[in-house]
């Protein structure tokens, strides 16, 4: 049983802005909100396996400096580690070859840069899948990241690490990325709020483009208002980048605060790959849609429509040729080429697979993947929202899907399929989608609804996730594992 602390009650009881806000007043300080981050994380982390890689001696030397008066100041943090540079952390994916191979960072990547700035403090970086091509997190390097609501299942992925540290309460606060569900799917499986943006509506320098921009970031959270307020801090491109969107005039957590106008909101519980939704999501969708109706919006079942597996295929193969690309990259940058010996199977079977695929075919991939992105939006063109699942199922066991230690790459990406076929489609549309935990199963297991925007639509999501968090809250729920038991 742990000792009573009373810096630790003020920790779990605050969100991150929650949390900034006592620094600020200099009622608490960042070196004890970091002692009890710390102290949390050393406690959980042998059961949940969230946490991959510390970095306490830095964190504690930041946290002696004065805080500042960014919106999150003194708060600790935690970032993901996949494709994030961040000074003295090796970045390295979940991969042996990294981990053997990489260099520590002397600089920050802009995002980092931004959210030290905003006042949070980074003391590690979590698991995560490796190479993030999964929606479980149980990397051979690492071992797999469990689920604080039952720890026989998974904690999603690819952000399955920072899924689990949140809901946990080893910080109110943690960096996520998305390419075909991979902040949305971890936030439905662990409870937390999961905001995937926009194309474009984050920066990602210095990198120019992740997966034609498929492939964003944000973060995973306990609160609205966290959320919005973390999407102000990393919002904006940097000159050049290609698909950067305009900053709002209102920041997006005052934005978050104003009541919706009245929307036209279309729901769905059918898979567009046909495949079944367990009978529990789907009353939760049904429920979210009712309520949605009594708040005054107009509410219609809409199917999502377009041509999910010519999409699907052509999206994989680009992925594909990203992965060569990227390890063609490391080995240039770090003078050792990868080998079977330092990936997984599923890994190297997907740079084997972008080696054998020509300029002209890609190009078509490129054209098809486009093509589907304007099917989708011209299928929910008639709606402000959309609800629908995140996922076709619930929390599920570890080692029961996502297997990369399998060489087949058109398997592994068929079997995956069925897990994103509501998540991916905005990944490829570029649509902001949000994972709100609204629903609990007779099991005593989150369930997550994901609600989606057009592009730039940001505001309005937050704006409606805000009313839902207080007419279906959530904030009382505690997982089995949780630093609040």
């Amino acid at each position: 049983m742990t000792t009573h602390n009373p810096m630790r009650e003020v920790y779990l009881q605050h969100d991150a802005l929650g949390l900034a806000a006592l620094v600020k007043a200099g009622e608490v300080s960042a070196t004890e909100l970091m002692e009890v981050a710390i102290q949390i994380a050393d406690e959980l982390n042998p059961t949940l396996n969230a946490v991959s890689q510390r970095c306490y001696d830095d964190a504690r030397k930041r946290a002696r400096l004065p805080p500042g008066d960014g919106v999150f100041a003194g708060v600790p943090f935690l970032l993901k580690d996949l494709a994030t540079t961040a000074t003295g952390l090796q970045s390295t994916n979940s991969s042996r070859y990294y981990r053997l191979h990489n260099n520590v960072p002397a600089a920050d990547n802009e995002a980092v840069r931004r959210m030290r700035a905003a006042g949070l403090i980074p003391f590690g970086f979590t698991n995560v899948p490796e190479n993030g091509w999964a929606l479980t997190t149980e990397p051979k390097l690492n071992g797999p990241t469990r689920n604080p609501w039952n720890t026989a299942l998974t904690s999603g992925g690819s952000s399955g690490g920072a899924a689990s540290a949140v809901a946990s309460g080893m910080v109110p606060l943690a960096e996520g990325s998305d390419g075909a569900g991979s902040i949305r799917m971890p936030a439905a499986m662990c409870g937390t709020v999961g905001l995937k943006p926009s194309r474009g509506r984050a920066s990602i320098a210095p990198a120019a483009d992740f997966w034609h921009g498929g492939a964003v970031f944000l973060c995973l959270s306990r609160t609205t208002r966290d959320t919005a307020a973390f999407l102000d801090v990393v919002a904006g491109g940097t000159p050049g980048e290609p698909y950067a969107l305009p900053k709002p005039d209102r920041s997006f957590l005052s934005l978050s605060e104003k009541a919706p106008e009245r929307l036209r909101c279309g729901f769905t519980v059918r898979s567009p790959q046909g495949g079944a939704v367990d009978p529990e999501i789907a009353k939760t969708v049904h429920d979210v849609a009712v309520q949605l109706a009594t708040l005054g919006h107009h509410v219609d079942a809409h199917d999502l429509s377009f041509d999910i597996q010519g999409c699907w295929r052509a999206y994989t193969r680009i992925l594909a040729v990203q992965a060569a690309l990227q390890f063609a990259g490391s080995t240039k940058a770090l003078g050792v080429a990868p080998t079977q010996e330092t990936l997984e199977p599923y890994t190297w079977s997907a740079i084997e697979m972008g080696k054998s695929i020509d300029a002209v075919s890609h190009a078509a991939d490129i054209d098809a993947m486009r093509h589907g992105g304007m099917e989708i939006a011209n299928s929910l063109d008639a709606f402000d929202l959309f609800v629908s699942p995140v996922s076709c199922r619930l929390p599920f066991p570890i080692g029961s899907a996502f297997d990369m230690s399998t060489g087949d790459w058109a398997a592994y990406n068929e079997a995956f399929l069925k897990d994103t076929a509501f998540l991916f489609p905005f990944n490829v549309g570029g649509q902001p989608a949000i994972s709100l935990p609204l629903g609990m199963s007779e099991a005593g297991l989150p369930i997550g609804v994901q609600i989606t925007a057009k592009i730039g639509n940001e505001a309005m999501l937050l704006q409606v996730a805000s009313v839902l968090e207080q007419v279906m809250p959530w904030s009382g729920r505690r997982p089995l594992v949780s630093a609040r038991n």
